[in-house]
């Protein structure tokens, strides 16, 4: 899925006015950011759906705001297969007024409310989590179906009107075209499950010396394993592509590359 990042997803006049705010001593603001520049502000991710293990265990937030500015999310992938083994992570950067904005946003979108949400009819879609950090406190909502339960069956009206809110929070943050840059990560999880030869013998490809920990390391779903790696397999998972075997300890895994954010220090931190 291409989610694209908003710098200015709440308007330059919001950002304006809280800068007048702030110069004219008007009252603090109303949410108390983390301290530390890595820390995450915003995060909203998916979890569960119709997907594979590996895919959960995987799957990139569709954007995490982090106290520092930094905002992450997934960059297009070019339309071919098999594709390309890296992921594109692009790092856009807001300034100190628009991480404020984000996270006062986030609370008027109802991230911070504990009212029931509704039980749509629908099977094997996602659920959505919006995670909110502030100083004193972290505030987790989980929507079953967000974009697929608007109506219907187990569903309010009061419950619509909380879910529009929570779903143009979500679009707002994933809907602009600033600038980004591709994300340079100090350590990734590699996930290895057992290598299968392609149906088409065409698309075979030769196998790679695995140049990280051994694999398929530690437990993490159902017949796959993590490792976490520095920059010796950055240049290696680069240069290959979904289809290729990587051999580690006289065994062939395929891998699936997953560039820790700044919150993230292993594998337990993933799905």
């Amino acid at each position: 899925m291409r989610t694209r990042l908003l710098a200015a997803v709440l308007g330059a006049g919001l950002v304006l006015t809280a800068c007048a705010e702030q110069s004219s001593g008007s009252p603090a603001p109303r949410v108390q950011l983390p301290t530390g520049d890595d820390d995450l502000v915003l995060r909203i991710a998916y979890t569960g759906g119709y997907v594979t293990p590996t895919t959960t265990v995987s799957r990139l937030p569709l954007v995490a705001v982090y106290r520092d500015g930094r905002v992450f999310s997934e960059g297009p992938v070019t339309a071919i297969y098999p594709g390309p083994a890296w992921p594109n992570v692009q790092v856009g950067q807001l300034d100190e007024a628009q991480v404020q904005r984000i996270a006062e946003a986030a609370m008027d979108a109802g991230v911070a409310d504990t009212a029931d949400l509704g039980s749509p009819g629908i099977a094997d879609a996602p659920t959505t989590v919006f995670t909110l950090a502030t100083a004193e406190e972290t505030f987790t909502r989980e929507v079953y179906a967000l974009r697929e339960g608007t109506s219907g069956p187990g569903v309010t009206p009061e419950q619509q009107d909380a879910r529009a809110a929570l779903t143009e929070l979500l679009d707002e943050l994933t809907s602009s075209q600033d600038p980004t840059t591709a994300y340079e990560p100090t350590a990734v999880a590699a996930i290895a499950e057992p290598y299968l030869p392609p149906e088409d013998a065409t698309l075979t490809r030769d196998p790679v010396a695995w140049p990280g920990p051994a694999l398929p390391g530690d437990p993490v779903g159902p017949g796959i394993g993590c490792v976490v790696a520095g920059s010796e397999v950055t240049a290696a998972a680069q240069a290959a592509d979904t289809l290729t075997p990587w051999t580690s300890e006289g065994e062939t895994w395929t891998v699936t590359f997953r560039p820790l954010l700044p919150d993230e220090t292993g594998c337990a931190d993933l799905g």
